[in-house]
């Protein structure tokens, strides 16, 4: 955490910033990651955000019942920065949960190191939320770009969550 509402986490990449970059706003791709929804192609429109985490795992994971209702969610998010291949930021429900920016920097040997950067969260249920689901989704794309699909994404995220209350309750 770098303060009560925002965390920043930072993964090395096993693709360059190109590659990382489609990853971001191509919605074909982000979906293999993230969410599925509209590609993001530039500054001041609405990016449409679409989760179905049935599709994350490369064995059969359904959602468990404490998120079945997510299913197929969507969330239509504002762009707030596109520089492409550098840095991408997008509004987080409706600006109501503050801004995820990523950014993008070549780390040598086709390799990328993406730093995302979470703010304006509202308290500490959100931040251990956002954090367990960042923390599972860059899993699932160091994976993907690694050629290591997560076997099963709910695994991750239990994973993931515990990771992210055990560093709050460090910080708080």
């Amino acid at each position: 955490m770098l303060a009560p509402d925002t965390f920043r986490m930072v993964r090395v990449l096993d693709a360059d910033p190109a590659t990382v970059w489609r990853y971001l706003t191509q919605a074909d791709l982000r979906r293999q990651w993230f969410s599925g929804g509209t590609d993001a192609t530039g500054f001041g429109e609405t990016v449409e955000l679409v989760f179905n985490h049935d599709e994350l795992s490369a064995d059969h994971a359904p959602y468990p019942p404490e998120y079945a209702k997510w299913k197929g969610a969507v969330g239509r998010e504002k762009v707030i920065e596109f520089d492409p291949p550098h840095v991408f930021a997008i509004s987080w429900d409706e600006g109501k949960e503050g801004v995820a920016r990523f950014e993008l920097d070549d780390a040598g040997g086709g390799r990328t190191r993406l730093t995302l950067t979470h703010s304006g969260i509202t308290g500490p249920a959100p931040m251990a939320d956002f954090g367990g689901g960042w923390h599972s989704h860059l899993a699932v794309l160091v994976g993907l770009l690694g050629g290591d699909k997560v076997r099963d994404f709910w695994v991750q995220h239990a994973d993931s969550e515990a990771r992210v209350a055990a560093a709050i309750a460090t910080a708080g």
